[in-house]
């Protein structure tokens, strides 16, 4: 799967031919769609004006043009093994067009709201330290709040027993760089952090829309300081059916990881460490149902299995809310393994548990992951519909 936003998206598409006046017929493959994010790649520029897709039964799509090459729309419905064709014309659907996703920089933040309610924040500068917390542990270049559609909070920040815990956060822990050990995770050990670099664009849509944020993950053993990853950040959130039946909101992140020096990032062998979620404060103990995998374990007994994808969630604000953190088949080491805490409310994708590997000087290490915000209490038929939407995208082609 290759990621694009902007210049660069995320997504599985088939490459095809572009002529005038065009149809666009997408097949659904094995799996029945609903609300389906479906990528289109061009094989020449296309443009980037907004395109419409109407069927002979006047439905009306917009196709959103994220570059001259490249697009999405969102298929409402279709039958596993059946298809579907629209004719394409440039030109946007009509005035009755969804909100989709808004995007709107903050000073040093990033609100994402979809179909015109927030749905997360990027914390693209330091946040401010809860009282009582050392100077270290203060963090930016991570998610947070994680809100469902009817805006109940499904994530934490600086949780006083992990101070170092952050929403959606990815550094590594156990490493060895040049012959010392930074731990980029621990941040009061103050070994190692992740610093906050730069945004490098923002962009919104009636599909989709996105934001692409740079960081880097810095040795203090070293004297004085020296950086060891260079890491990018591209954010792509999707505007499905604004229904109110069954709403989430639905986003993609992908992480670039590539070596700040000529030297080798070393991930040693470790239970933690990589993409990390900390769930909402109200679920701190040690109620199983809290965690829900694809393989159907628990707390009880889904910590360091493998799945593709794991469901954190509970009561929060007084009703069942959560979210589904799904891991690409083409993710390094697919289904990876996870870390379910057995007393908190944090999650991991930790693809070291299985051994000791490198991030490389001049190759990129690329992790992919997309997140289902759901209020309500877990539906694994449904988390399992939006992995299939996101694993096997439909097939495009357009004459």
């Amino acid at each position: 799967m290759r990621v694009f936003l902007g210049a660069v998206l995320l997504g599985l598409s088939a490459s095809i031919a572009v002529a005038a006046p065009a149809t666009l017929t997408v097949s659904a493959g094995d799996f029945d769609r609903r609300d389906t994010p479906v990528p289109v790649e061009f094989s020449g520029a296309a443009g980037t004006a907004p395109k419409q897709l109407t069927d002979d039964h006047g439905t009306r799509l917009s196709l959103q043009m994220t570059d001259p090459r490249r697009g999405w729309f969102i298929l409402p419905a279709l039958a596993a093994h059946r298809s579907a064709t629209y004719r394409m014309n440039d030109g946007a659907p009509g005035v009755d067009e969804p909100a989709g996703v808004d995007v709107e920089r903050d000073g040093g933040k990033v609100n994402v709201l979809i179909h015109r309610r927030p749905a997360f924040t990027y914390q693209g500068e330091k946040t401010p330290l809860p009282a009582g917390f050392e100077p270290q542990y203060q963090r930016g270049g991570y998610i947070y709040p994680v809100l469902t559609p009817s805006g109940a909070n499904v994530s934490d920040d600086y949780p006083p027993n992990h101070k170092h815990h952050h929403g959606i956060w990815a550094p590594w822990t156990k490493t060895e760089f040049e012959g010392r050990h930074p731990d980029f995770w621990n941040m009061g050990e103050k070994t190692g952090t992740v610093e906050p670099v730069d945004f490098g664009g923002t962009f919104s849509g009636v599909v989709c829309g996105g934001l692409t944020a740079r960081h880097r993950f810095v040795d203090l053993t070293a004297k004085p300081p020296r950086d060891a990853l260079n890491e990018t950040w591209n954010v792509l959130a999707f505007a499905p059916s604004a229904s109110e039946k069954n709403p989430y909101h639905l986003f993609d992140l992908t992480i670039t990881q590539t070596c700040a020096t000529q030297s080798p990032l070393i991930l040693e062998k470790y239970h933690y460490g990589g993409l990390g979620f900390r769930g909402a404060r109200e679920w701190n103990g040690k109620d199983p149902r809290v965690f829900l995998t694809s393989e159907g374990k628990d707390r009880s007994n889904g910590n360091e299995t493998r799945g593709r994808w794991c469901w954190i969630g509970g009561k929060v604000q007084g009703r069942e809310a959560g979210i589904a953190i799904l891991c690409s088949p083409d993710d390094f080491r697919f289904p990876q393994p996870m870390r379910l805490n057995p007393e908190q409310p944090f999650f991991c994708y930790a693809p070291e548990q299985l051994g000791e590997f490198r991030i490389e000087p001049g190759k990129r290490f690329v992790q992919r992951y997309r997140f289902a915000v759901m209020d309500g209490p877990a539906d694994p038929a449904e988390i399992n519909r939006i992995w299939n939407d996101y694993a096997h995208p439909p097939v495009v082609e357009i004459r």
